[in-house]
């Protein structure tokens, strides 16, 4: 196996002048992660009193987050990523995207959970976050790795704020600590 991976780099480091991967030949490396923040969930935070176990009490997505999310699928599957393990947040604006992506079932990460107004979670998150992404990536790719998450989230571990749905592309290290990062808009919608 790993001789396989070796004889795979340089293949990817030896690509034709001008050629630039595509996120899902990226995401196949097995070096590389694609966030997503939830779609279009009109409001800030949630609700006082909100229960992560009932969507009635949270911010959830709008017509326009669902036409978002299921365009950013569409927009994924343009750029080559044809198999997917998706993770979410807990929150039901992040599952609703996941699942709106149509990649099939999808899994809850608690690391991906939002610490929006509890910031003293944050560090402990980010920790938990990048224990994760290692052991995602500690064996050989075999579906592109997408997680749904909030805002925070990614800004604290990949700097810098994103819109709604808008994807950053994280290529980590062994630690499961992001190294550096390209960031795609929201897919237009049609």
């Amino acid at each position: 196996m790993q001789r396989r991976l070796v004889l795979g780099l340089p293949a990817l480091m030896l690509a034709p002048p001008g050629y630039a991967a595509t996120p899902g030949e990226l995401l196949a490396s097995g070096r590389h992660i694609l966030l997503m923040r939830h779609a279009d969930a009109p409001g800030v935070g949630d609700p006082p009193g909100f229960r992560r176990s009932d969507c009635a009490t949270q911010r959830n997505l709008g017509p326009a987050g669902r036409e978002q999310a299921r365009a950013a699928g569409l927009w994924l599957r343009s750029q080559g990523v044809q198999r997917a393990q998706v993770w979410s947040s807990p929150w039901c604006r992040c599952l609703e995207t996941a699942q709106l992506l149509g990649f099939g079932a999808v899994s809850v990460e608690e690391s991906l959970g939002s610490f929006f107004g509890r910031y003293e979670l944050e560090s402990r998150r980010n920790e938990a976050l990048q224990a994760f992404v290692a052991r995602l990536l500690s064996g050989p790719p075999d579906r592109a790795p997408i997680l749904v998450t909030h805002q925070v989230n990614i800004s604290t571990y990949a700097g810098g704020g994103v819109a709604s749905s808008e994807m950053v592309l994280v290529r980590v290290d062994r630690q499961g600590r992001p190294q550096d990062t390209v960031r795609y808009a929201p897919p237009p919608l049609s």
